[in-house]
């Protein structure tokens, strides 16, 4: 234990943690609170709509990532460098779109909360890649579950308290406030050490776009691993997509709904990112994949028996503790996989090409769910999620037997 303790209170630790908050403030800055501002401005619906469309960078970071593998900048290294570009960008831009007008300038809007979603992902691709390359492969799950705590914790930042503050300040000052938060990002990126890479960046440009490609894809088990990242938390998903007409549909209230899932929700979301980080230094990421997939699954048959139950509260308590606890073990696994698997010449366009493949269900497999749920009911569509999540257990075999290692690739 004594040894688990200094790991979690390494500095590297909090840098993971802290460099999370950093990718977690920007996302709903150009969601939640952009929507309030153009709402209460009285934008029209559908010209609020298409600002979604700001977000796709995040979707598309990988066609800039050999970039910034390539290239070195002559300031503090080849990662840190980079990110700090990347956040004075960012900042400036969170700052810039508060100065925007939604009435007389919609498209202005649109394009300054273009240049924070550029901004922000390019910031991600950094993160990942110097996370992958500042951590052991022993400490990649504890560091990759704080980064996902912090992440958390500035979308929270960002939605709740941006929407707060809205209430007494104006949206511009809002803005402002939000690119000020930056500040703890990149005093860390200045303080933070510069990983140390033996193998060197890629040469040419074409490298660094072909060689990640073919690093990934020489491997003998490539196509089951991206089976698997797109399998694996495909039943979880699918449930969480539509959570909240069914407790509505149980009767809830919305109060309960908000008291309850979303508050209480997310510190156990938290505890179990924590929980499954310190779990995966003893476990490894290879068991941790098998023994968290299996909670994850358990608790998506927790809403099923919560449709049987009926409108509880704490039934619905003891549903959402276990399967966000569950859920946030899984996730800081599947982040931990993911970085475990990339190349360290090439970490920032590998890990952005498998996060946005990991992107892929909670899109596509999300969508036909209201359908699925009123043709089967609310019961039997949980148990179909729930059945869904084997065949991304069943892949493990293929690549990551129980009592194997998880075989690492840079």
């Amino acid at each position: 234990m004594p040894a688990t303790l200094r790991t979690l209170f390494s500095g590297r630790m909090l840098v993971a943690l802290i460099m999370g908050f950093s990718s977690g403030l920007p996302l709903l800055l150009t969601i939640t609170v952009l929507q309030a501002w153009m709402k209460e401005e009285g934008v029209d619906l559908s010209v609020i709509g298409l600002m979604a469309l700001v977000g796709i960078p995040y979707t598309v970071k990988f066609l800039w990532a050999p970039i910034l593998d390539r290239f070195t900048l002559p300031f503090l290294g080849r990662r840190r460098g980079w990110l700090l570009i990347a956040q004075f960008a960012l900042a400036a831009a969170i700052a810039g779109l508060g100065f925007t007008d939604p009435v007389e300038m919609p498209w202005m809007v649109a394009f300054a909360a273009f240049l924070v979603t550029f901004f922000s992902a390019s910031q991600d691709i950094v993160i990942d890649a110097y996370r992958r390359e500042d951590l052991s492969d022993e400490e990649l799950g504890l560091g990759s579950s704080l980064y996902i705590n912090g992440y958390r914790v500035g979308m929270l930042l960002a939605s709740g308290g941006g929407l707060i503050l809205a209430d007494h300040l104006s949206f511009t000052a809002v803005y402002l406030i939000m690119a000020g938060c930056m500040l703890p990002g990149i005093l860390t990126t200045l303080c933070a050490r510069e990983p140390r890479v033996l193998e060197g960046a890629p040469r040419t440009l074409r490298d660094a776009v072909v060689e990640p490609l073919t690093d990934y894809f020489r491997r003998p088990q490539a196509l089951w691993i991206l089976a698997f990242i797109l399998l694996y938390k495909i039943g979880d998903t699918m449930a969480s997509a539509m959570t909240t007409p069914f407790y509505l549909d149980l009767g809830f209230t919305k109060t309960e709904i908000g008291a309850v899932v979303k508050l209480f929700g997310f510190w156990a979301t938290i505890g179990g990112a924590l929980l499954g980080g310190i779990a995966m230094l003893r476990l490894g990421i290879n068991r941790a994949l098998w023994v968290f997939g299996v909670l994850q699954a358990v608790s998506t048959a927790g809403f099923a028996a919560l449709a049987r139950i009926g409108p509880s509260i704490p039934a619905l308590s003891g549903v959402i503790a276990f399967e966000n606890l569950s859920g946030g073990m899984g996730t800081a696994a599947y982040a931990a996989f993911m970085a475990s698997i990339t190349n360290r010449r090439f970490t920032a366009t590998q890990y952005a090409l498998l996060s946005s493949l990991m992107g892929i269900p909670r899109v596509m497999a999300s969508a036909p769910t209201g359908f699925m749920a009123e043709a089967f009911g609310w019961e039997s569509f949980f148990i179909v999620c729930t059945l869904l999540a084997i065949p991304g257990m069943l892949l493990l075999v293929k690549f990551a037997p129980w009592g194997k290692a998880l075989s690492h690739f840079g």
